[in-house]
């Protein structure tokens, strides 16, 4: 299980880094957050996730949209940071909300386990855990250790080495 794990982290590496095999900013960005999502881990959680996508993301559709391969998690759409308050998730993946206001709600949101991804966070200081760094058909990300460590989920050291790669390319 192990061997499969290594597997699938070099096969995103190598989809994420060569983009002319890659089918679009779209797809990678799938990849991506699929990929961190399979190897995160929440306390007590039995079900897959219930990922809560802003609407604000260009690449909802590709978010949400099932396809031949089975999502890791459960994609919820929220239209605004009230209805995401009101909303059970167990993880958020941000689009157009500024690292502040991230940072802002996840202050106000209910305290439990929550994974934080980001679509507009290049800087990846404040506000989110996981930081998409989109370039045309290129999708990497980085990781907010700090955010990560009060996040209270679990992260395969495999993909931190992967977005401590990708950040040196």
């Amino acid at each position: 299980m192990k061997q499969f794990h290594r597997l699938f982290l070099m096969s995103l590496l190598f989809i994420v880094s060569y983009p002319a095999f890659a089918a679009g900013p779209s797809a990678n960005v799938r990849a991506i957050v699929s990929g961190i999502v399979t190897y995160t881990r929440w306390p007590e959680l039995s079900a897959p996730p219930r990922l809560c996508i802003f609407s604000t993301s260009r690449y909802t559709q590709s978010l949400t949209q099932q396809s031949p391969e089975a999502l890791p998690y459960q994609p919820v759409v929220v239209h605004s940071t009230e209805e995401a308050l009101n909303t059970v998730c167990d993880g958020f993946y941000f689009g157009s909300e500024s690292p502040s206001q991230q940072s802002e709600f996840t202050s106000k949101y209910r305290p439990r386990p929550l994974l934080l991804i980001a679509e507009q966070n290049t800087e990846c200081a404040i506000g989110s855990a996981f930081c998409l760094i989109i370039n045309d058909d290129r999708v990497k990300f980085s990781v907010n250790l700090d955010v990560l460590t009060h996040s209270g989920v679990r992260v395969n050291p495999d993909v931190l080495m992967l977005a401590r790669k990708n950040a040196h390319e």
